[in-house]
């Protein structure tokens, strides 16, 4: 293990760990940083390239034989971790990852898997990290996202999704509304819009085409009409008069278990 103990807490090494909550340091290096030994585990054990573990002297005996000899270790007194974070943190492991390049869209629609995410402007990390977990959970081909969704490599997001956003086939559009089109007139990909409208079909996962793209819209208000327009059809959960929408994580949950267990037409 390539273990360099560090007294100064301004050694130029520490950077990516400073003051993680006030600065956004890291996305703007292309580099990330996972909390806690579990996430770290996943993060070297996920193929994505790894700048340096952190660790406090006391998780160094436990910790040691898990990190690759090519991955430099920076180990600092225990007490100094909340000084450098810049909040009280206790797990005393973190890792700073290289941020991979997004996937382009044509890989995830040829993918072997034939059902796609579709994730335009979720922008609760919460419910980002949700629906990434859920995407690798059940048999999808990975993740489409519009440009002003939450970050995937953000603390949050990786702490919900529990590492799976280290695995899980991401890509990013800037026009959603022309992906959809895309995967529909060249890869034989048509879309469904899921909406709570009392107009849209209630959801039917045996109608399911062999190929599919579900489009999941926002927390506060829902999917966009350019890109309702752009799908081949609107699909709703049924519920009673009155009761409230499902949030967006919970309804993505019964769409994907539903369609990963039904044979598409």
């Amino acid at each position: 293990m390539n273990v360099v103990r560090i007294s100064d807490l301004d050694d130029p090494r520490l950077a990516p760990y400073r003051a993680l909550k006030k600065t956004n340091e890291t996305a703007r290096r292309g580099l990330f940083i996972a909390e806690g030994d579990k996430l770290v585990e996943r993060l070297l054990g996920s193929g994505l390239a790894v700048h340096s573990v952190l660790l406090s002297e006391p998780f160094v005996e436990s910790f040691a034989d898990k990190i690759p000899a090519d991955v430099p270790t920076l180990v600092i007194a225990d007490d100094a971790v909340e000084q450098l974070v810049g909040f009280n943190f206790h797990r005393g492991v973190l890792a700073c990852g290289v941020r991979p390049q997004p996937q382009r869209l044509e890989e995830l629609a040829t993918s072997d898997q034939s059902l796609l995410v579709v994730c335009p402007d979720v922008q609760d990390p919460e419910n980002l990290g949700a629906i990434i977990r859920l995407a690798a959970a059940f048999p999808t081909a990975g993740l489409l996202l519009g440009p002003h969704c939450a970050d995937p490599f953000s603390r949050r997001v990786q702490r919900v999704s529990m590492g799976n956003v280290y695995r899980l086939p991401i890509a990013v559009a800037s026009d959603v509304p022309a992906a959809l089109r895309d995967l529909r007139e060249r890869h034989q990909m048509p879309s469904w819009a899921t909406v709570l409208d009392a107009d849209a079909e209630e959801f039917a996962p045996q109608a399911r085409p062999a190929r599919l793209a579900i489009v999941f819209g926002s927390e506060g208000h829902g999917l966009a009409r350019e890109v309702i327009a752009a799908c081949d059809r609107r699909v709703t959960i049924a519920m009673p008069p009155g009761v409230d929408s499902l949030n967006v994580a919970v309804a993505a949950g019964i769409f994907l278990y539903e369609l990963t267990r039904t044979h598409p037409e």
